[in-house]
């Protein structure tokens, strides 16, 4: 399946401008536009000028403004006639505007012929660019204007292919041109005393001119500088540091951190003032995983037909399984313990941590110190202010794990994954679940046909889905709890014991001093930071849940190499976060993983691309499984084996998805994919397979009519032609 990009339909437009470039060539127009042509006409044309002012002006505006929007050679020549035939101050009027305006026809020509193929090609190599053009990219303009030695269409051929602001172009080019616009419309007011264009400018205003190009860039650092100095005054700076680095958080993103500091022998103090493994390990990622295994085997208990078992109802005691869960968390934990982290050489405070200055955090009594600061402070689940939710004992991913008796009735708010994959397992359990979402569809961030893979597959459980519904507010009587929700402008409720918030998490920014010190905080509530995750405290970073812009533990310990090691090398090294290539997987049956674009961002992005799909059902190790269901999906640029997302649901598909996300980093195509041989019978095979489905809709039909034609010869022509052929 394919989705052209609008860029294909400019080629007759292109065509077009080729053909009227080559006539004008040909017919020799451009011959005038030479300082010796000039030469020979400034008396006609200063003339003609006297003679008629308002119409001279007109036609020079005109002239210039075409030649610059189309990109034709000789805009030096003609701010030489301004000078020559107008003079200085009105050649200079005329020129700044017609150059200005010329220019930005020329920058939005090559928006609209090139942008969309370039966005296409290099779509996520562009999306590091485009937000550092967006963020610096009137500095940058500035400065190539200030410099003449720059090609003029050149500058205006590339700005146009990034997403810098038309009026921003506009204002830049026409105040950052004036210095070179005054000094060639002068030197044209001289034309007799020129001989060729390279006496214009002397090596020393070439060099004086790139000074002042230079300039802007200087003083945007200086000003930052200063800015950095200003958010520590009033703060006093240790003569000496305790550490080079204190790590508040000891969840997924702030161990990292840690290890990583004390692995090159960096003195390090980690923070934590509950559990050591944060969120993940006692409440997040961990618990659930092995709740979910437990839901599992008693939904194949279930279904036992399936593998010719007589089914049978498993026996179990909720608490036992709960009581299972902590012991998988326990199991886990040394890999996280105070003490191993002791055994790597990191100091671990025990306490509440509070920031007290730059560069000194206070735990209890003790103040320690450090050149860097590094916040892996977490998150916490989200609780809405729903009229009515005080009355009710509410469960949340924290306070779940102290659950020993099955809910009868379990409402689940929310449908993103946590919701989704806890959803599941207490239908598994037995409860009788409700699931309220307020999106059109299960797990909003995923293309429309992963979601209804698993809406499927909850029917299939017993769980009641209610898509399009708002919490209203909560009821509480003789009779129980109700929700009551709001959906195409009627009133429905639900009935429930216990209510599970599944509405996302909130990032930790709370409680420790960071608003009393002045730490920024964006427009989605985390830590501001810039692309090296520093804080507007150039010495303070952040990485894991409070930084954003993904809460995910494996982005979090990405997060953190890039923020410890920027901690540890600033002034003199720094590395910009890479969030091209970024997976997820949520653990419902099935699973559902993605990398990169799905269709519904492409498509919202104006990205091209097209679909190559593969139908698990048709794998023979799913079918020996009985685990026929679901999909591998590969987005691709189009004609190409680039790979831009790939989705997959099904059985494994976490573990599936690895292949993708290498070869997405590393740049491997899908050729290449379908050329490495996969173990039969295996899930991996789907993987293969979808790259062969990509293979057989590029196949090069002349090349196979040929072959047709060839082996029909060499059988003796018999003229069968071959179906594969045809």
């Amino acid at each position: 399946m394919t989705r052209p990009g609008s860029h294909r339909a400019k080629w007759p437009a292109v065509a077009v401008l080729l053909v009227l470039g080559a006539t004008i060539w040909q017919v020799g127009w451009l011959d005038g536009l030479t300082l010796t042509h000039l030469k020979q006409r400034q008396a006609e044309l200063t003339g003609w000028t006297h003679a008629h002012p308002l119409e001279s002006a007109v036609c020079f505006l005109a002239v210039y403004i075409a030649a610059v929007g189309a990109s034709i050679p000789g805009a030096v020549v003609l701010t030489l006639a301004g000078g020559a035939v107008f003079g200085l101050v009105e050649g200079t009027l005329l020129v700044s505007f017609a150059s200005a305006i010329g220019a930005t026809l020329a920058f939005l020509g090559s928006r609209f012929f090139f942008r969309d193929a370039l966005q296409a090609r290099y779509s996520e190599r562009l999306a590091a660019f485009d937000e550092g053009i967006e963020r610096d990219g009137a500095w940058y303009l500035f400065t190539l204007r200030l410099v003449p030695i720059v090609p003029f269409f050149l500058v205006n051929m590339i700005a146009g292919l990034t997403p810098l602001k038309v009026r921003t172009f506009y204002w830049v080019s026409q105040v950052g041109m004036l210095p070179g616009t005054i000094a060639y419309v002068f030197a044209g007011t001289q034309l007799s005393r020129i001989d060729s264009l390279s006496h214009i400018l002397s090596p020393g205003l070439i060099g004086a001119f790139a000074a002042i190009g230079v300039l802007p860039l200087a003083l945007r650092g200086v000003n930052q500088y200063f800015v950095a100095r200003r958010v520590y005054g009033g703060f006093k700076r240790p003569a000496r540091f305790d550490y080079n680095v204190i790590v508040i958080g000891a969840g997924s993103a702030g161990l990292v951190s840690a290890y990583i500091a004390a692995a090159v022998k960096a003195k390090v103090a980690l923070i934590e003032r509950d559990r050591m493994g944060g969120d993940c390990l006692n409440t997040g990622c961990v618990p659930s995983k092995a709740l979910i295994r437990t839901a599992r085997l008693i939904a194949e208990m279930r279904r036992g037909e399936r593998f010719g078992i007589d089914s049978t109802r498993a026996r179990f005691d909720f608490a036992r399984v709960m009581e299972r869960v902590q012991a998988v968390v326990r199991q886990v934990e040394p890999h996280d313990s105070a003490e191993r982290y002791a055994q790597l050489g990191v100091d671990v405070l025990q306490g509440e941590a509070r920031i007290v200055s730059p560069w000194e955090v206070a735990v209890g009594e003790r103040r320690v110190s450090a050149r860097s600061l590094i916040l892996a402070t977490g998150a916490r689940p989200l609780v809405p202010a729903i009229p009515g939710l005080d009355q009710v004992d509410c469960l949340t991913s924290d306070n779940l794990w102290e659950l020993r008796e099955l809910p009868r009735r379990l409402l689940v708010l929310g449908g993103g994954p946590i919701g989704c994959e806890l959803a599941q397992c207490f239908a598994r359990f037995g409860s009788d679940v409700t699931l309220v979402e307020m999106a059109p569809r299960l797990l909003p961030r995923e293309d429309a046909d992963a979601s209804e893979e698993i809406r499927r597959s909850f029917a299939a459980d017993g769980i009641r889905v209610a898509t399009t519904h708002k919490a209203v507010h909560i009821q509480t009587d003789a009779d129980g709890h109700r929700l009551v929700c709001e959906t195409a402008g009627s009133r429905v409720d639900f009935g429930f014991d216990r209510i599970l918030l599944a509405l996302g998490r909130k990032p930790r920014v709370e409680g420790f001093g960071l608003q009393e010190l002045g730490v920024r905080l964006s427009e989605r509530g985390t830590i501001d930071a810039d692309a090296l995750l520093r804080t507007n405290f150039p010495n303070i970073y952040v990485c894991g849940d409070a930084a954003g812009p993904y809460q995910f533990t494996h982005v979090g310990a990405h997060q953190a190499w890039y923020a410890t090691v920027n901690a540890l090398l600033a002034p003199f090294w720094s590395f910009r976060a890479d969030y091209r290539v970024i997976p997820w997987a949520t653990f419902t049956d099935p699973e559902v993983a993605r990398v990169g674009l799905s269709e519904d961002e492409a498509t919202r992005q104006k990205i091209p691309y097209e679909v190559s799909r593969f139908g698990i059902d048709d794998l023979d190790r799913a079918i020996a499984d009985s685990a026929a269901h679901g999909f591998v999906k590969v987005l691709t640029v189009p004609g190409k084996d680039r790979i831009l997302g790939a989705a997959i649901v099904g059985e494994h598909a976490g573990d599936l998805l690895a292949e993708f996300v290498l070869a997405m980093k590393h740049g491997i195509g899908l050729s290449r994919l379908l050329g490495t041989i996969h173990i039969y019978p295996t899930l991996a095979e789907a993987n293969k397979y979808v790259a062969g489905v990509w293979k057989r809709n590029h196949a090069p039909r002349r090349a196979l009519r040929a072959a047709d034609r060839f082996f029909r010869w060499r059988r003796g022509g018999d003229g069968t032609r071959s179906v594969a052929a045809v």
